[in-house]
C-alpha cells in the first residue's frame, strides 16, 4: 500500500501566502475530492506537489511512502509514483504523442519498454479513451480540443501506472461525452486498488461518475470541512459562499 501524507503544508507566491497550514492522508485504493471556490488554493496545492517552481514552500511535509517529495527534483517525483494531470495541459511542438509517451515511461520505470509491448499498451489505451489511433503521430496537444488534451492526460497516467494520481480540473472544458470517457479512464485507473487518486475540481458533474470515498472543502488556503460523497451533495445544493465568508 502506498500513502501521501501532507502535513501542514505552506505555500506561498511571490511573497503571498496562498496555502495556510494543509494537511491530508491519500492511501491506494482511496479518491479524494477536493473541492472549493475558484483562488481557494487548489491548484496551488496540486502544482507545489509535483514541484512546480512558481511556488516556494515555506512550511510543512509532503511524504510519499515515507520519503519527502519536497527533497526531490521534479523528474524523481515522477519516478518515486507521482503523477499530475495538469488542468492546461502544454503543447511540445515537434515531438509526437509516441515518442513523448514512451520516453515518459521509460523515464519513470529506469529502462526502456519493448517497443512491441509498449505498441500494443499504447493502441489498447487509446482505444479505450476513443482517441483516434493518428494522434499518436500528431506534435503533442498540438492543435488538440480540451477534450483531446484531457484524454491524453489520461492516457499518460495508465502508461505510467504511478502510485498517487493528482488530477488538476480534468473536468474543466469538457463536453458531456468527453466528460464520460475520461471519468471511464479514471475508474479503470483505479479499479485496481493499488493506486491513490487526489481529484481537484470546482464542480461536482465528474463526481456523479467518479464516486469520491472522501470529499474535503477548501477555502482560504485550508481545508474547511471534510466528509463523505454527501458532502458534494452538500455543496452542489447550497454553494460555497458559506466557507468563503467564513474565511474572508
Amino acid at each position: 500500500m502506498s500513502i501521501l501524507e501532507i502535513r501542514d503544508l505552506q505555500v506561498a507566491v511571490e511573497d503571498k501566502e496562498i496555502l495556510r497550514g494543509v494537511n491530508l492522508t491519500v492511501k491506494s485504493g482511496q479518491t479524494h475530492a477536493i473541492m472549493g471556490p475558484n483562488g481557494s488554493g487548489k491548484s496551488t496545492l496540486a502544482y507545489a506537489i509535483a514541484g512546480h517552481p512558481k511556488y516556494t514552500i515555506t512550511g510543512g511535509q509532503v511524504l510519499l511512502d515515507g520519503a519527502d517529495l519536497l527533497d526531490m527534483s521534479v523528474d524523481e517525483r515522477a519516478r518515486a509514483g507521482l503523477f499530475l494531470a495538469m488542468q492546461y495541459p502544454v503543447e511540445v511542438p515537434g515531438v509526437s504523442v509516441s515518442n513523448f509517451l514512451r520516453s515518459a515511461v521509460t523515464s519513470v520505470r529506469g529502462e526502456a519498454p519493448k517497443l512491441r509491448e509498449f505498441a500494443k499498451d499504447l493502441k489498447g489505451g487509446m482505444d479505450a479513451l476513443s482517441i483516434d489511433p493518428a494522434f499518436a503521430q500528431r506534435n503533442l496537444n498540438e492543435g488538440f480540443s480540451g477534450g483531446e488534451k484531457k484524454r491524453h492526460e489520461i492516457l499518460q497516467m495508465e502508461l505510467l501506472k504511478p502510485k498517487i494520481a493528482v488530477l488538476d480540473e480534468t473536468d474543466s472544458g469538457l463536453d458531456v461525452d468527453a466528460l464520460r470517457v475520461v471519468s471511464e479512464g479514471i475508474n479503470r485507473f483505479r479499479a485496481s486498488g493499488e493506486t491513490g487518486v487526489l481529484l481537484i475540481t470546482h464542480y461536482t458533474r465528474i463526481l456523479r461518475y467518479v464516486q469520491p470515498d472522501f470529499v474535503h472543502v477548501f477555502a482560504g488556503g485550508r481545508i474547511v470541512e471534510e466528509g463523505g460523497p454527501e458532502l458534494a451533495e452538500k455543496l452542489e445544493a447550497e454553494g460555497y459562499e458559506q466557507y468563503t465568508k467564513a474565511t474572508a
